[in-house]
C-alpha cells in the first residue's frame, strides 16, 4: 500500500487548557460550536475530554480540550515543535461579525492577510492561538445556535499553523510521506495541502531558526490529528513509519470514537493519525450528542467516583 496517499486532511486538534467552565463557555456559547462529546481523558479520569464541533462531529470540524486546572499541570511555553495556531473557517462576509462579537466579549483581535485570505486572530481563555479565516469555499453545514446567524457561523477547522526550527526536514516529510502539496510560500510561511485542498486540509509551516523548543502545558496544543479511512491504512502507515523510517510510534490506540497512532514528525510536532470510523454516534444518537458523560467500558465501574472528581460545570 502506498501510504503517502492515505491522509485525507485534519481529523481534530487537541489542546491542554485550564478552567473547564471557561473553556466550555468559550467554545460553545461564544464561538457557537456544539459540545459533541463529553468524556474523560483516557489516561487521567479526573480530567474531562471535551470534543467541540458541528452537528454530527464530522472529522475536520473537531477541536478537543483537556481542562487541567487544579491538576498540578504547568502553564505551557510556546516555542518550536508545536502547533502555534488553529484556524476555523467562516464565510468572508462574517469576519466583521466575529470581530465585533469577540471584542464585545473582551477578546482582543487582530486582522492578518495570508495568501489572499483575511485571518482574524485571537486567543482563547487559556491562551491558545486561534483564528477565523474568511472563505466562501467551505460548504460544510454549521451547528446552529440562537444568537449566531447560520450565514455567520463557523464551519469547522480550516488549517493549523506549526513552528519548526528547520524547514527542509519538515517539508520533506509532508511531501514524501503524507503526500501533501506545497501550494503557496512567502518569506514567513509555507502552506501545504492534503489531497485537493479546501478547508480542513491545510497546514502552514513557520520557521523560527533561533526559537526555543516549546513545552506542553495549559494553553498549548498537544497534537494535531490527521484522518484516514481504515484500520488497514493505519496499520500500513505505522509499518512504514517504524520499519522503513525508524520513527518512534505508539501502538494502535482505541479511542472509542476512532483508532489512532501518535508520533513526532521532523521538527518535533506531535502528530496523531486517526480513523474516520466508528465516529461519535457509537455510544449516543446524534440528537443527544454531548448531553451525557460517556466513559470507556473499563471505566464504567468507576463512574460514581469519576463524576465526583470531575470539575463542576454549568452546562
Amino acid at each position: 500500500m502506498d501510504t503517502s496517499q492515505v491522509i485525507q486532511g485534519i481529523h481534530h486538534v487537541t489542546a491542554t487548557v485550564g478552567n473547564a467552565q471557561a473553556d466550555y463557555d468559550f467554545y460553545t456559547r461564544l464561538l457557537g460550536f456544539r459540545l459533541v462529546k463529553k468524556t474523560v481523558n483516557f489516561e487521567n479520569n479526573k480530567v474531562y475530554h471535551f470534543y467541540y464541533g458541528t452537528t454530527e462531529g464530522a472529522p475536520g470540524t473537531i477541536m478537543t480540550t483537556f481542562p487541567y486546572e487544579g491538576q498540578g499541570i504547568r502553564v505551557g511555553v510556546p516555542g518550536t515543535g508545536q502547533v502555534s495556531r488553529t484556524g476555523f473557517s467562516a464565510p468572508s462576509a462574517a469576519l466583521l461579525f466575529w470581530k465585533e462579537r469577540l471584542e464585545a466579549a473582551g477578546v482582543q483581535t487582530e486582522l492578518v492577510d495570508r495568501f489572499g485570505l483575511v485571518h482574524l486572530q485571537f486567543k482563547d481563555p487559556s491562551g491558545l492561538g486561534l483564528e477565523i479565516i474568511g472563505t466562501d469555499d467551505d460548504q460544510r453545514a454549521p451547528w446552529n445556535t440562537d444568537d449566531i446567524p447560520e450565514e455567520m457561523a463557523l464551519r469547522g477547522i480550516f488549517n493549523v499553523s506549526i513552528v519548526v526550527k528547520e524547514f527542509n526536514p519538515t517539508k520533506a516529510f509532508l511531501l514524501d510521506e503524507f503526500g501533501f502539496q506545497l501550494i503557496q510560500e512567502t518569506e514567513e510561511v509555507s502552506r501545504f495541502q492534503a489531497k485537493n485542498g479546501g478547508a480542513g486540509q491545510y497546514i502552514d509551516v513557520l520557521v523560527d531558526a533561533n526559537g526555543e523548543r516549546g513545552k506542553n502545558g495549559m494553553g498549548i496544543v498537544h497534537h494535531v490529528a490527521w484522518k484516514l479511512e481504515s484500520d488497514e491504512e493505519l496499520t500500513a502507515l505505522r509499518h512504514r513509519l517504524v520499519e522503513d523510517l525508524g520513527f518512534k510510534v505508539t501502538e494502535l490506540k482505541d479511542r472509542k470514537y476512532f483508532r489512532s497512532i501518535y508520533f513526532r514528525i521532523p521538527g518535533g510536532v506531535l502528530f496523531e493519525v486517526a480513523t474516520v470510523p466508528p465516529g461519535f454516534t457509537v455510544d449516543e444518537a446524534e440528537p443527544a450528542l454531548g448531553q451525557h458523560l460517556q466513559l470507556p467500558a473499563w471505566e464504567e465501574e468507576n463512574r460514581s467516583m469519576i463524576e465526583e472528581n470531575l470539575a463542576k460545570v454549568s452546562w
